[in-house]
């Protein structure tokens, strides 16, 4: 089997061309195929692992499915699935315009939120930059001391006035098994406001901080709006935040309206990294 490894700002993963349906998910998160007529088996929290495996804050599949140019599989580094990753979406919609260059630079695929749109807006050597449609979001809840929101995976936004003195993982562990979050729990994210704005995020599922989360930043992004904090941009219905995550840049747009937020993009880098063959 093959593993083609992405990152999208930093957040990484390994991904399959699973189209024939020879990759199947056991019961115990381990990714089952057969290789030289024998069956192999590869939990997916040992091939995240970034010591004993490859290392990767995820893993993606994609597959066929009717309708769309293909399906968007995502595990966590420790196995969970069931939610969608702005990150991985990006990331996976390169990896199909590098095997798949017929479908040009505009793709349609199916994640678990949704349909999903992704555009290849420029191509430098390994990198592309994509734009990625996002689901509408309806509700913005006040929590705690900030705010929740589900951007295809559920999130808590807190500002901050020092980002860089946060203790994400410490902070961000504790919040994420709040009462208030049960039963799934969320992902933890803390946002700076300094004319763009700065965005540091404790992932669930991968249980750490990882360099940036796309449905994290859009969940900030909107965050940001809701607490009345001005856009970086704003061009008629639509309004736009630049976004600074640990390493990188994004962009997160979406136009408000009565029913919450609609026409939601994000965007940034998405970049193959190397080929693994197990």
């Amino acid at each position: 089997m093959k593993l083609y490894k992405y990152t999208g700002a930093g957040n990484d993963f390994l991904i399959a061309d699973n189209r024939n349906g020879e990759i199947s998910l056991t019961e115990d998160a381990c990714l089952s195929f057969y290789q030289d007529g024998q069956l192999c088996v590869r939990s997916i929290a040992q091939l995240c692992d970034r010591r004993y495996g490859i290392g990767a804050d995820g893993v993606m599949l994609l597959e066929e499915c009717p309708g769309v140019d293909f399906r968007m599989q995502y595990y966590n580094s420790d196995g969970s699935t069931g939610m969608m990753c702005g990150n991985g979406g990006r990331c996976i919609a390169a990896f199909a315009a590098d095997i798949l260059p017929s479908l040009g630079d505009v793709m349609q695929f199916m994640a678990a939120d949704g349909p999903h749109t992704a555009y290849i807006l420029k191509r430098e050597g390994a990198m592309k930059q994509v734009r990625l449609k996002m689901v509408d979001v309806s509700k913005v809840s006040d929590c705690l001391d900030g705010m929740f929101l589900n951007t295809g995976t559920r999130h808590f936004v807190r500002f901050v006035e020092d980002i860089d003195a946060v203790d994400v993982v410490k902070e961000g562990r504790e919040l994420r098994w709040r009462e208030d979050f049960a039963p799934e729990g969320a992902n933890i994210n803390f946002v700076e406001p300094c004319g763009l704005l700065k965005v540091r995020t404790y992932e669930k599922g991968v249980e750490d901080e990882t360099f940036a989360c796309g449905t994290g930043i859009t969940a900030s992004a909107i965050a940001a709006y809701c607490r009345q904090i001005p856009p970086s941009e704003s061009i008629d219905d639509r309004v736009k935040y630049q976004i600074k995550a640990l390493r990188d840049s994004l962009e997160v747009d979406f136009i408000p309206c009565e029913q919450g937020f609609s026409e939601v993009h994000l965007t940034g880098p998405a970049q193959y990294i190397c080929t693994i063959i197990l």
